[in-house]
């Protein structure tokens, strides 16, 4: 049964290791979109850095996935 509550909090859902491989993507995308080495598509690499900063991942949610140990 649906409990807002319960749902509307954001879980840590992601490990350790995904949490620095999306960091360090969002960082690469992020600066190389800055320095106008590829396009404006590099920002999208804010999304992989907010989620590794943060530890949850909304696609994760909706999908059941979980990359980190403790629940």
């Amino acid at each position: 049964m649906f409990n807002p509550q319960e749902d509307a909090t954001m879980t840590n859902n992601v490990g350790r290791l995904d949490r620095g491989l999306r960091v360090a993507a969002g960082l690469v995308l992020v600066g190389l979109a800055a320095t106008g080495t590829v396009g404006w598509w590099g920002w999208i690499g804010l999304v992989p850095l907010a989620t590794g900063l943060m530890g949850s991942c909304p696609a994760y949610s909706l999908l059941g996935v979980r990359t980190c140990r403790t629940p």
